[in-house]
């Protein structure tokens, strides 16, 4: 087949979960002999560092911020078609309302310049939203986005609007969440939104929609729903793959949780910020069903069902995770874990110790009993989600292990002065385990202190 021509394509936030498939697949597009159009893609990316793979000699890449109107002038010249794949979710969970107004400059921004380039086509994924009549009630993620369409809509290009429901693919938030909090707790407590229904999509499928529709003339202008083949809630997911890793797990419904606590709690289970997880979820309380599947006979493709989708994602994630654990970093994150691990069987050790070297009756008493009881439960619950690889781990052993110092040091104190934290003085051999106990807490908390901090740097 002769090719027509070659066109230039800019794909924006190139290093991120849909943006990097998308330039592979634009790639591997632009050395088909059936793609009557060939293929120039140009990768814009605040970060060039990351985008360190091999590409062939039809991808450049170029350093560029779409808060820097001159750096994208520079960018955008001579692009036929510009992918606008960037959001602003993504910082620290102080300032994460603040997304909304730094996506609206952007695409205002990117508006401009597409106009001043005279780009011709800007082809936009969005979220899907509910029906219309209801976007007063939508969450301020999903309105962000609408906006984000309206604003590119306002440049002199052509634009083309996909607007997806939950995209399942390894990288994604909303997979990320699901896979995390499925393999990591046994019980799961979650607000109503699991409750909501979706159209669950596989990122391969869309990154197919995305590719296609660059050499087909009539997606231009036009906005599209699109889904997977898949009707489920949050919970159906959930529950699909326990199932699919044979998992048994329990979900209890409490009406009462906030996006914010949620956001929080996925924090501390999962590799997912705070600042990511509370506007994916003030969205997931909104049903994200395809009610124009026009898509489907303009650029029909066969759509993976959920467990397709998962299956693909988890073979993904087992292909990369060697590689990915020596460039974040999770080599030493797992000596680290190793070594907490190792104290906190010492700690508890140095604790059982308690009772067979102290002379002092009161300890037995049901109140001693009852708080060495729940010290042993925060250690056996810092060990396992320790294990799991949840931050939630660490924040525990830190906190057994500043209680304990706290305690051990005070008994110490009273020891010197004459007195006793309980009634009676330890003996010195008391004493001295309280000096060994003291030190093994105290290379808790550092250690927990150092997992912590250093689990903030997401994993994929």
């Amino acid at each position: 087949m002769t090719r027509a021509k070659k066109i230039r394509i800019l794909v924006t936030g190139a290093s991120g979960f849909i943006g990097s498939r998308l330039v592979d697949r634009l790639s591997t597009c632009s050395l088909d002999p059936l793609i009557s159009n060939e293929y120039e893609v140009v990768c814009m990316t605040r970060n060039v560092e990351s985008l360190n793979r091999h590409y062939n000699e039809n991808v450049k890449v170029n350093k560029a911020d779409v808060m820097n109107y001159q750096e994208l002038i520079n960018v955008m010249s001579g692009i036929d078609v510009a992918f606008y794949l960037i959001h602003s979710m993504e910082g620290s969970s102080k300032d994460w309302e603040k997304f909304a107004e730094k996506d609206r400059l952007a695409a205002e921004n990117f508006a401009t310049a597409a106009t001043e380039c005279g780009i011709k086509r800007i082809i936009y994924l969005g979220g899907l939203s509910p029906k219309k009549g209801k976007e007063g009630e939508l969450s301020e993620h999903l309105l962000s986005r609408n906006e984000v369409g309206k604003i590119l809509k306002k440049s002199s290009a052509k634009v083309t609007i996909f607007r997806a429901a939950v995209i399942l693919g390894q990288g994604g938030g909303s997979f990320e969440m699901l896979q995390y909090l499925v393999e990591r707790l046994p019980i799961m407590i979650c607000p109503k939104w699991v409750l909501t229904r979706s159209q669950p999509i596989a990122v391969d499928d869309v990154i197919t929609y995305l590719a296609k529709s660059v050499d087909i003339d009539e997606t231009e202008g036009r906005t599209f729903d699109i889904g997977g083949s898949d009707l489920l809630t949050y919970m159906d997911m959930m529950r699909g793959y326990a199932k699919m890793i044979n998992k048994s797990i329990r979900i209890l419904i409490i009406p009462f949780l906030t996006p914010r606590l949620s956001s929080y709690w996925v924090d501390l289970i999962t590799p997912v910020r705070a600042s990511l997880a509370r506007p994916l979820i003030d969205s997931l309380k909104h049903e994200a069903i395809v009610t124009d599947d026009s898509i489907k006979k303009i650029i029909p493709i066969k759509l993976r069902n959920f467990e397709e989708a998962i299956t693909a994602a988890v073979k993904e994630d087992r292909q990369i995770q060697k590689p990915r654990m020596v460039r974040n970093g999770r080599t030493s994150r797992s000596l680290n874990n190793k070594f907490l691990i190792i104290f906190l069987f010492a700690l508890a050790a140095v604790g059982s110790t308690y009772y067979m070297l102290n002379s002092r009756p009161e300890i037995f008493q049901i109140r001693w009993l009852v708080l060495s009881g729940l010290w042993y439960i925060g250690i056996m619950s810092s060990l396992y989600f320790v294990f799991k690889g949840a931050r939630l781990g660490a924040l525990t052993a830190g906190i057994i292990g500043w209680v304990t110092l706290a305690f051990w040091l005070t008994d110490i104190i009273y020891t010197v002065s004459g007195h006793s934290l309980i009634s009676n003085s330890p003996n010195l051999v008391m004493t001295i385990r309280n000096i060994i106990g003291s030190v093994i807490a105290a290379v808790v908390v550092a250690t927990s202190h150092n997992i912590f901090h250093k689990m903030r740097v997401r994993e994929f």
